[in-house]
């Protein structure tokens, strides 16, 4: 029997969108008041070509994507939970590359003072929008291209956006972190957990994210008691870094950042779960 679909409280998903909404803030703002500030926006990511400018655009509109549209009418496309989302997500990829380098050349193509409010009028819009009372409607539903979802799920997709860039914008310039909210990396370390669990569906492998997650995965004889014979376990900024194809399996494994223990307990096969 599959295990029963995870939830998430709205509140808390909510607390938890507003405060890494404004940790970004801070740190765009911060970024673009520094003298070296444009020198920095013009540095390369691990994300391709992306630059910074490009990074901070894409997760600009991704943001703003619910507030713009909140009110879209409802075409009927067809369901799509959590773990699905992870899963199709790679294949709209082109697009939101497009989009990215698109807002990069327009909203975001200013001086550096420009970009930092560019990128204000994104985290106001959400904040703004998650204050009211319809946001918290459990029957409401959005729609994106890859499918129709409940608002509450879609909000979860969007602390996954926050927290993967914001990580990904640690690492483009050099920080020694990111200080992201602890439930946001809480909610996305559980949904990526989850779509690993789903892709790779059994009870050989325990994985464990402490203090976050455990899930039973891979195909193969399945523990019933006692230690399991097979475990990985990790911490969870390692996990959403590997999960999101930003970290090395291997590479992660040497320098022990993940533990992994069993003939069954490689997991690069089945990695990323989101492209």
């Amino acid at each position: 029997m599959p295990p029963k679909p995870r939830t998430y409280q709205p509140a808390k998903v909510i607390a938890a969108l507003v405060a890494q909404t404004g940790a970004l803030r801070t740190a765009v703002h911060e970024l673009c008041a520094r003298p070296d500030a444009a020198e920095r926006l013009a540095r390369p990511t691990r994300l391709g070509a992306w630059t910074v400018r490009e990074l901070l655009a894409h997760l600009a509109v991704q943001i703003d994507w619910v507030p713009a549209h909140f009110d879209d009418p409802q075409e009927g496309r067809p369901p799509l939970d959590l773990p699905g989302w992870v899963a199709a997500v790679g294949t709209v990829a082109p697009l939101l590359d497009e989009q990215a380098r698109a807002t990069a050349r327009g909203e975001f193509a200013g001086d550096p003072v420009s970009v930092a409010q560019a990128f204000d009028r994104a985290a106001s819009g959400l904040v703004q929008l998650l204050s009211e009372d319809e946001v918290r409607d459990p029957q409401r539903r959005f729609e994106i291209r890859l499918g129709s979802m409940t608002l509450a799920d879609m909000l979860v997709t969007r602390l996954v956006e926050t927290v993967v860039h914001a990580d990904d914008l640690a690492a483009a310039l050099g920080l020694d972190g990111f200080p992201h909210d602890r439930q946001a990396v809480a909610a996305v370390t559980r949904l990526l957990a989850d779509a690993f669990a789903e892709r790779a569906p059994g009870g050989a492998v325990e994985l464990r994210i402490p203090p976050y997650a455990v899930v039973q995965a891979v195909e193969g004889p399945r523990h019933t008691r006692g230690t399991p014979p097979n475990v990985v376990e990790t911490d969870p900024l390692t996990w959403i870094r590997l999960a999101t194809g930003r970290a090395d399996w291997a590479a992660a494994v040497d320098a022990a950042a993940v533990s992994a223990s069993g003939e069954r307990s490689d997991l690069r096969a089945y990695l990323p779960v989101l492209g």
